[in-house]
């Protein structure tokens, strides 16, 4: 039974692979670029910082990743801890978009919302999974861009009608 499975895989994985060069990819399947896609794509590095609660300053950390050849960047927020989450980025046509894989156990979705500043990136809340009435959830993330190598990220998350935002504050790490 092992060959049998083991011979599965290998067909699967050539056929993962075929599918992934030039010749065999889908017609439509370019990503549109936008400034948004752009600016969330110079985040690709690690990052740290921190976020206040009350008084204190709690260190964060940030790992940033193209993943998907190129067609998805992965931003893991506190990589080891209980608090872990996972948000992925990407091009769904014209629109930037984002899903949260969230410590709360849900899975908001974002996507874009145009805006005059370039140093700022805001993304609304416009669906999600395991999200039931009463719930907390992420409602919005704000990137703002200070330089190549300073960002801040604003999560609002709602809970019970109340928006709670905290602000992490990131550098670069070289």
């Amino acid at each position: 039974m092992k060959i049998i499975s083991g011979g599965v895989a290998v067909t699967l994985l050539s056929f993962a692979i075929a599918a992934a060069t030039p010749e065999h990819q889908q017609q439509g399947s370019v990503i549109t670029s936008t400034p948004e896609w752009e600016r969330v794509k110079s985040l690709v590095g690690e990052w740290g910082g921190y976020v206040m609660q009350g008084e204190t300053k709690v260190p964060a950390t940030v790992s940033v990743r193209i993943t998907g050849d190129g067609s998805a960047v992965m931003h893991w927020m506190g990589a080891g801890t209980p608090h872990e989450m996972i948000t992925m980025f990407h091009m769904d046509k014209d629109t930037l978009r984002a899903t949260h894989y969230c410590a709360a156990h849900n899975q908001p979705r974002f996507r874009v919302v145009p805006g005059d500043d370039p140093s700022r990136i805001a993304f609304e809340f416009t669906d999600g999974t395991n999200i039931r009435p009463g719930d907390g959830y992420m409602r919005r993330l704000v990137l703002v861009f200070l330089d190549a190598d300073h960002h801040n990220e604003e999560w609002s998350y709602e809970q019970g009608g109340a928006l709670h935002i905290g602000t992490f504050y990131f550098a670069r790490s070289k």
